[in-house]
Parts: C-alpha cells; structure tokens; sequence
C-alpha cells in the first residue's frame, strides 16, 4: 500500500524547512548513488500524526557508508562509521541548522538473534526486510525521498492501520524474547500517545519474556528508566510496567504514587539548583529507601557514581532530619553543603521542611567579609586556625550574630583576645 505524503513532508508546522532541506539533500546524494532513500520509523509514524518531527532515521538500500562518506565530503561535518552493523553517524556541519546534532544513515539490514536478549547479527536486505526486523507496526513504514518516488508511502505490515486503532503491535510473536527492552518502548508509546498494547502483543509479555529480561545489564534497564524519566507521562509508564510484571521480576522498588507529581517540578530560578529530570526521578523514586535499598537497586541498575551519591545523599539527608529540626541556620548549612543540591531540592519536595528552601535559596550563599589575606594582614599565622576563624564567622552571619563588618571587626577582635 502506497500513498503520497508529499504534502505533509512540505508542512513547515511538521517539519522545519532546514530538516526538510537536509532531507532532500541527502536524498539527491543517495540518488547519484543509486541508492533508494527511504526515511523510516518515528518519523513516519510522528507524520501520519500530525505531531512535530525532532529526529529522523535514514535507511538506503544500498551501502549507509558510502552515503555517509559522499555527505561528509560535499558538505563537511565529522562520520562515524559502524562497520559492524553497517551503519554511520554523521555530525553535519553548523551550516545545517538542526535541533539534533547528529544523524543516523543506515542499511537496509536484516537481523538474527543468536540468543534471546542477544544483540542482533545483521546483513543487508531490501526496505521490506529491514520493516521486517523493527519493533512494532507502527514503527515498521517507510517514506521514499529519492526522485520521482518522493513522499511515496510503503507500509506492508500495517502500521497505518494499527495508528487509526491507536494499537501498539508487535511484528512477531518472539518479539519481546529477542529484545525484551522493547516491553519498556510499547509502553512508553502507549502512555506518549494514549494508545494500547494490542492483547496479542500484551500476551506476550509474560514469564518467558519477563525471564530474558533478566538477563539483561544494569545499564541496559538502566537506559530505559532514563527514557522513561524523560517523557512527560513518566509516572503512568511506571505504574503500566508495574502492573505488567516487569518491577517484581526485576526485584525492584516500587514507586510512591503519592510523588508523581513531582516528576516535572524543575527548579525554579531562586533555587539555584540546576534541572535534571532523570536523575530527579531515580531520587523520587529512592526517597523513601535504606541505604541497603538504595545500594541494591544501584548495583542492580549498575548506576554511575554521581547518581549513587545522589540517591544515597537524600537517604541520609531524610533519615538525618529530625535530628536537625532545632539548629541554628549554620548547623543545617554546614551539613547541607555536603550532598549534592538537586538531593536537597527533591528532599524539600517530599517533605516540605522549610529549612532546606532556606539553605538553597538564601544560607549557602552567605560568607563573610574577610578573607584568608585579611587574617595574614592582621598578623595571624597561616594554618588551621584561619578555617577555625572563618568558619566561625560564617556562621555567626548564618545564625544573626553579626550583620555588617562593623560587626565583623568586633567579632574578629574578640577571637584575638
């Protein structure tokens, strides 16, 4: 089934003309080449619709690297080749005004898979072939840019059919067992596009598919989570894949519904503290954990350092509060300033406490006047004492103690008696 998208590919509310230009570019290069051009996946499916285009895949049938070097060398920019799967990144240059920076170019391949949950083994094949090895239907179209052929729609699984339905389905029944990170993409669709997993697909989601999953690295579930923390309906995707099965056979926590509406809540301005949505979501999701929880679910998602400092920081800082309910301004700020500031924004969200608005906003960024070379004027000594003295004068500012250097002075004469 074929129909003419030319229209829509020339909608400047779709896609913006400097896509569009790079688009037909690449599609005139690949002509002189031979090649059929296709563009494939989420693009067409984000066309038919009639939601912005951000990204595209390119697919040739023909050889992705020779397209890629022939790109590079008319207009510049940088190629990577993956030889491997006979594929390229292509970084165009800044001439080429793209919201994505880089660009996939790549061979219309076939794939087997030597195990469950096993990256693929691949050879090149015809369109229908590389439709064929994708995920679901509605990611299996394809739109020809090259010549006369241009905008021509080729669709032989379906997928059209299964947008009208809002249904996601999947291309065969081994589906979730030779790629079992794709039960996390149906549901990502589902909740993006208010559609639902087809019962033949739901059905495959099950101990079988669920057992390979398993198998699967940390940093391989762990990239998922990060999509998911990404999309603006993160909370429902947790909830669906909680109740498919997928936390309990990971071993995971769950996630407080009771937080969800914090999922979005980024920072605002006075916080100072800087906006990071995923690493935001994994401290909500660990904000009621032990330490011992927080350990095990980092390893198990094998999480980078920086990440597992944050998780166990808000652990810390929750457990630590009720100790902390009656000091000084300089107490909590002492102990604020060592854990990582988005820990504190997220434990002040789950819990309210005044004072860790306080620290963020206002008494981390108090200091005092004087200085090291201003003790060195005074005639002290360099050494521990000059931390003993600033320090001291710190909190004085924090606690109200002092309020202009008038003050300061005095209270700097004082330590020298």
């Amino acid at each position: 089934m074929q129909k003419d998208l030319s229209r829509l590919l020339r909608d400047p509310k779709l896609i913006p003309s400097d896509k569009r230009n790079l688009l037909l570019e690449i599609a005139s290069q690949a002509e002189s080449l031979g090649m059929p051009c296709y563009v494939v996946g989420g693009f067409v499916r984000d066309l038919l619709l009639r939601q912005p285009i951000n990204d595209f895949d390119i697919v040739v049938e023909g050889d992705a690297l020779r397209l890629g070097k022939l790109l590079a060398e008319k207009y510049g920019g940088k190629l990577t080749p993956h030889r491997k799967f006979r594929t390229a990144v292509w970084t165009p240059p800044s001439t080429f005004d793209l919201q994505s920076s880089t660009l996939d170019l790549i061979t219309a391949r076939s794939e087997t898979y030597s195990r469950p949950g096993a990256l693929p083994t691949v050879k090149p094949a015809a369109i229908e072939d590389d439709l064929r090895r994708r995920d679901f239907t509605v990611n299996a179209m394809a739109i020809r840019l090259d010549g006369v052929h241009f905008g021509g729609l080729f669709d032989p699984l379906n997928g059209q059919a299964d947008l009208k339905s809002k249904s996601i389905r999947t291309l065969h029944p081994r589906s979730f067992m030779d790629d079992p990170t794709r039960i996390f993409r149906a549901i990502r669709y589902e909740k993006r596009y208010s559609f639902i997993l087809h019962p033949s697909s739901f059905a495959l989601v099950n101990p079988d598919s669920l057992a390979v999953l398993q198998t699967l690295s940390g940093k391989r579930i762990r990239h998922e989570f990060d999509l998911i923390f990404e999309e603006e309906n993160s909370f429902a995707m947790l909830a669906r894949l909680d109740e498919l099965g997928v936390f309990r056979a990971l071993n995971l926590p769950n996630f407080n519904a009771d937080y969800a509406r914090f999922l979005k809540s980024a920072p605002p301005a006075e916080f100072g503290v800087a906006a990071d949505e995923v690493t935001a979501g994994y401290l909500l999701w660990v904000a009621d954990s032990t330490l011992s929880a927080v350990e095990s679910l980092s390893r198990r998602l094998n999480f980078p350092s920086a990440l597992n400092r944050a998780c166990e920081s808000i652990v810390r800082l929750r457990r630590d509060l009720a100790s902390f309910k009656n000091s000084k301004p300089s107490g909590w700020t002492f102990h604020l300033e060592q854990f990582p500031p988005l820990a504190v924004y997220v434990l002040w969200l789950v819990s309210g406490e005044p004072a860790l608005k306080e620290f963020l906003v206002k008494w981390r960024h108090v200091k005092s006047i004087t200085t090291g070379g201003d003790l060195k004027a005074r005639g002290l000594t360099p050494g521990r004492r000059y931390g003993e003295i600033l320090t001291a004068l710190r909190a004085a500012w924090l606690d109200g103690e002092i309020g202009s250097l008038d003050e300061e002075r005095r209270f700097l004469n004082s330590w020298a008696d």
